[in-house]
């Protein structure tokens, strides 16, 4: 078994940046991985928007769309997120039989992908609930039903 010196600093995503620095620039650093990173996921959207005119079978489509989105999810994890961003990730067994995920990463990258999260977070809440408006009208008219409801309990038990 290999056994790495812990004192090593053995980096991959550095190594990649140096080759391809001195390597001739091109717009797209992996167009073979790029390609496939859209490839599965707009191969499911397509699947899943003409499903009804490709097989009147839903089992089939939805097979098919779980097969896309599983080699998307495998494609990610250990292809595209390493070489496009720089993420990974794996599961290490100590000598006590104790499971430790490992995460790495690029730097910024979590930070990015913090940002983009509540920027979905935001846009969701405010296509669910609406403008302010709606929502203090919700809550007028929640609030409302329910001070209801409970003057008619307490009226019908005594």
């Amino acid at each position: 078994m290999l056994r790495m010196d812990s004192s090593e600093d053995v980096s991959l995503f550095d190594a990649e940046e140096e080759s391809t620095k001195n390597s001739r620039k091109s717009k797209i650093k992996h167009p073979v991985a790029s390609f496939f990173h859209l490839f599965f996921r707009i191969g499911a959207i397509l699947i899943y928007l003409l499903c009804e005119f490709l097989s009147s079978s839903f089992i089939a489509c939805m097979v098919s769309i779980i097969l896309l989105l599983s080699c998307d999810f495998w494609t990610v994890k250990n292809i595209t997120g390493r070489l496009l961003v720089g993420l990974r990730w794996w599961n290490q067994v100590d000598e006590d039989g104790n499971s430790h995920w490992v995460f790495e990463s690029r730097k910024a990258v979590v930070l990015m992908g913090l940002v983009l999260q509540c920027a979905n977070l935001y846009g969701y809440v405010r296509c669910k609930v609406g403008t302010s408006s709606n929502l203090k009208n919700m809550a007028t008219t929640y609030l409302g039903k329910q001070f209801l409801s409970q003057a008619v309990s307490k009226q019908d038990t005594s």
